[in-house]
């Protein structure tokens, strides 16, 4: 994994609490903001687009990765994420974190609080047990055998 310094950091939770500004949350009044931290240390930004069939709402995570893998970009060392909740931490849903986890295992999640505090996992740690691209690998392997 590599190494993530202090001033990619602070962009990148800036840059995700600068996103809730652009959300599109009419029905639930629900700002979410997020900032993808690309390998080569570009930052692809997300916002949650809410939809009056709330089944296609997509959430600001699930947006700046889309973006970022529509751009060219499919190895991320971090994402941060925003919204304004004041007594506790943003977390992924459990569709965001499954589509986390689509791109590996070991890198960096920092959710996020108005006053910039952050508490950081893995994206393996968020979903444990998530069902993950090798395992269409070995699926595919004990077919054949």
């Amino acid at each position: 994994m590599t190494d993530i310094n202090d001033s990619e950091i602070l962009n990148a939770i800036k840059a995700s609490h600068e996103m809730k500004n652009k959300s599109y949350c009419p029905y639930s009044k629900f700002r979410v903001g997020a900032a993808l931290l690309c390998e080569d240390g570009t930052i692809i930004t997300g916002c949650n687009v809410e939809n009056a069939s709330y089944g296609l709402t997509i959430c600001a995570e699930r947006t700046a990765l889309v973006k970022a893998v529509s751009e060219g970009h499919k190895r991320f060392k971090a994402i941060a994420i925003s919204s304004d909740l004041k007594s506790s931490f943003i977390v992924p849903c459990g569709a965001c974190r499954q589509f986390l986890l689509e791109f590996g295992k070991d890198w960096d999640v920092y959710m996020t609080k108005p006053d910039n505090t952050y508490k950081l996992m893995k994206t393996g740690e968020l979903l444990p047990l998530g069902f993950v691209p090798e395992a269409l690998e070995e699926e595919r392997i004990s077919q054949m055998a």
